[in-house]
């Protein structure tokens, strides 16, 4: 089961999103529900968007569909930047660069940490 969590740091503008576990289509779309009641009250353009996914695990084919939405969601609300961090989980990293070149997401940092 995928978990997440949403913060909003209005003095540093930024939004922090914590992915954990596998998510399934369910566990999506109320991450994306989350995201966007998140995403409203703000001008996403002088935010930056920081997802630590050092938790999250590869995605299933059958929810690709519904990340790669996410990734052309983060285009279009415009952030300043698209920061995610991850696990050294070279896997993971494909994916997810792969998924953000293909929606066009031009400012996105993928960083890799090595837990000790």
């Amino acid at each position: 089961m995928g978990k997440f969590i949403l913060k909003t740091d209005s003095e540093k503008k930024i939004i922090n999103i914590e992915l954990e576990g596998t998510f399934s289509n369910e566990d999506g779309l109320k991450s994306i529900q989350a995201y966007q009641q998140t995403v409203n009250p703000i001008t996403p353009s002088e935010y930056a968007l920081q997802i630590d996914c050092r938790k999250l695990n590869v995605t299933a084919p059958d929810v690709v569909p519904l990340l790669e939405g996410c990734f052309v969601m983060f285009k279009a609300d415009g952030f300043e930047r698209v920061s995610l961090t991850l696990e050294n989980n070279p896997i993971l990293k494909m994916q997810l660069a792969r998924l953000g070149r293909k929606a066009g997401l031009e400012n996105l940092e993928i960083t890799s940490t090595v837990s000790a």
